[in-house]
C-alpha cells in the first residue's frame, strides 16, 4: 500500500538554533522513523530570497542547511532531500495558483504583517510566499504537512487554493492535512518574552556553538528574583524557558526537574542545564563536522533527491497545466 506523502521545507537564512533543532528537525526525523510516510524534505532556498541577504553568503547558507538536515538524522535512504530551486515546477505551479488566489487572502496573512513590523522589505515575494508554499506541498500531491501553530493560516490558504482549483478545473488535488507538531516554544535567553531568534544573538543557542560558548550563554541567561527554581510561564517566564530547554533535551518531565532543584541555587541549575545541552548536541555536532568536510557526498544526496522528486513534480505540473487549458 502506498504511503501518504509528507512535505516540509526549511529556509536557509543563517545558522540554525536549538529552537529549529527541537522543532522542525527532530519532528522531521520522527516522521521519517515512524515508517508511516513517504517524506520529502527540501531546502527552501527560493523562500530565503524574500529578505535582504549577501549573495556571497547564500550558497554557504544553503549548503549548511543541507548539512544540518543530514546531521539531525534525516536519512537519504529513507527520505527524499533536495533543493527547492533545482525543481522549477514549484515556481511554475505557484504561478498557476497565483491566478486563482485573491489579494485579500494574502493580505490577511498574520506572518506577513509581523515580518513588516520586524523591518523586512515589503517585496512581492514576501507577500506571495504562502502561495509558493502551497505549491511546494501540492507539486508532490502532499497529503500531510508538519507545522506549528504559527503556520496554521498558511496551511488553510493551501486548502483554500485546492478547493478553488478543484471547483474551477476539476478534482486534481487533495486538501493537505496538518501534522501539528509537539515542538516546544523556545524563548530568548536574555529576553524571555521574545522567541529565540537569530536577530537576538546573545540570547540564542546556535547549533554550531562550542561547549564553551553554550556554557557562557546559559550562565548569562536571565532568571528572576525568586529564591528557587519553579515553573510558571506567566509569572516566571525566564526560568520557565530554561526548564523547558532542560526538559526538551533531557527527556525529563519539568515537574521532576523542579523537584530535584528544590532549595538549590540558580547557578547550580544553570550549570547542569548547560551540560545537558552540550551532551545532547554532541552527536549532532560531530556529524555536522563530518558532513562539512564531505561536500561531495552532501551534494550527491541533493542530486539524488532531485532525481527522485523531479519526475513526480513534472507529472503533477503537466496534469495541472492540462486542467487549466495550457498546451
Amino acid at each position: 500500500m502506498k504511503k501518504p506523502i509528507v512535505v516540509s521545507g526549511i529556509k536557509p537564512t543563517g545558522i540554525l538554533h536549538i529552537g529549529n533543532y527541537l522543532g522542525m528537525l527532530k519532528n522531521a526525523v520522527a516522521l521519517q522513523e515512524s515508517n508511516k510516510y513517504e517524506c520529502f524534505y527540501f531546502v527552501a532556498d527560493y523562500h530565503a530570497l524574500t529578505q535582504r541577504y549577501d549573495p556571497k553568503e547564500k550558497a554557504k547558507e544553503i549548503f549548511d542547511i543541507a548539512v544540518d538536515i543530514l546531521a539531525a538524522g534525516i536519512d537519504p535512504k529513507k527520505s527524499t532531500i533536495f533543493l527547492q530551486s533545482h525543481i522549477p515546477e514549484h515556481a511554475n505551479l505557484a504561478w498557476i495558483f497565483n491566478t486563482i488566489t485573491s489579494m485579500g487572502m494574502l493580505e490577511r496573512m498574520v506572518e506577513y504583517k509581523e515580518k513588516l513590523s520586524e523591518g523586512h522589505v515589503p517585496n512581492v515575494g514576501l507577500f506571495d510566499y504562502p502561495v509558493l508554499m502551497a505549491a511546494d506541498i501540492l507539486i508532490y500531491k502532499g497529503e500531510y504537512v508538519p507545522i506549528g501553530d504559527d503556520q496554521r493560516q498558511h496551511l488553510e490558504l493551501a486548502r483554500d487554493i485546492v478547493r478553488t482549483f478543484n471547483g474551477r478545473f476539476g478534482k486534481t488535488f487533495k486538501e493537505p492535512q496538518g501534522i501539528y507538531t509537539k515542538a516546544v516554544r523556545i524563548m530568548s535567553l536574555d529576553k524571555p518574552e521574545k522567541k529565540m531568534s537569530k536577530s537576538l544573538p546573545n540570547g540564542c543557542l546556535y547549533l554550531t556553538d562550542s561547549p564553551e560558548v553554550i556554557r557562557k550563554k546559559v550562565k548569562a541567561a536571565v532568571t528572576d528574583s525568586f529564591s528557587e527554581v519553579g515553573y510558571d510561564p506567566e509569572k516566571r517566564p525566564a526560568i520557565a524557558n530554561l526548564l523547558t530547554i532542560y526538559s526538551s533535551f533531557s527527556g525529563e518531565l519539568i515537574e521532576k526537574i523542579v523537584s530535584r532543584y528544590k532549595g538549590k541555587r540558580y547557578v547550580e541549575f544553570k550549570s547542569d542545564l548547560a551540560e545537558v545541552v552540550v551532551s545532547a548536541l554532541e552527536p549532532f555536532q560531530k556529524k555536522q563536522k563530518e558532513f562539512m568536510k564531505n561536500k561531495k557526498y552532501v551534494m550527491s544526496v541533493l542530486e539524488e533527491g532531485e532525481k527522485k522528486a523531479r519526475p513526480i513534480a513534472e507529472r503533477v505540473l503537466a496534469e495541472a497545466k492540462k486542467r487549466v487549458g495550457l498546451i
